[in-house]
């Protein structure tokens, strides 16, 4: 249960502070979380030092990457679909790919994080004042 909580809370905590201090009206702020976000488990395959787990996990990683920057391109509704879609691909990550690296912990925290990412961002998007990730509603 704690992962669950930590990555809510932790997901919030940084959508505020971007907010607070301005990160969110850059354009890039969120495809670039989201790129980080999708790079943890390449890294997590890199670290058992597995070059075919590496691939399996860069080539998922490259789907949320072309999400990324569409979303930057286009609609930063795709951002939101991206975050939470990472989120899906966390609860099923391990029937995907098998990464030895990856904490036991991890997928449970990391979905909660995306799934509080894509909530956080989709709240700001519909705000009437919104001004979020170069998007004025």
């Amino acid at each position: 249960m704690l992962p669950y909580v930590a990555g809510v809370v932790l997901s919030i905590g940084v959508a505020l502070f971007a907010k607070w201090v301005g990160f969110d009206r850059d354009r890039a702020f969120y495809p670039t979380v989201m790129i980080v976000i999708a790079s943890y488990y390449v890294l997590f395959a890199a670290m058992i030092g597995s070059l075919q787990t590496v691939v399996l996990e860069s080539a998922v990683m490259a789907v949320f990457v072309i999400a990324a920057v569409a979303g930057f391109k286009g609609n930063a509704w795709i951002i939101v679909a991206g975050l939470a879609g990472h989120g899906f691909q966390d609860a099923i990550h391990g029937h995907i790919v098998a990464n030895a690296g990856v904490p036991a912990w991890w997928p449970a925290w990391c979905l909660a994080y995306d799934v509080g990412a894509a909530g956080a961002l989709a709240w700001l998007l519909t705000r009437a004042d919104a001004d979020v990730a170069g998007v004025t509603a």
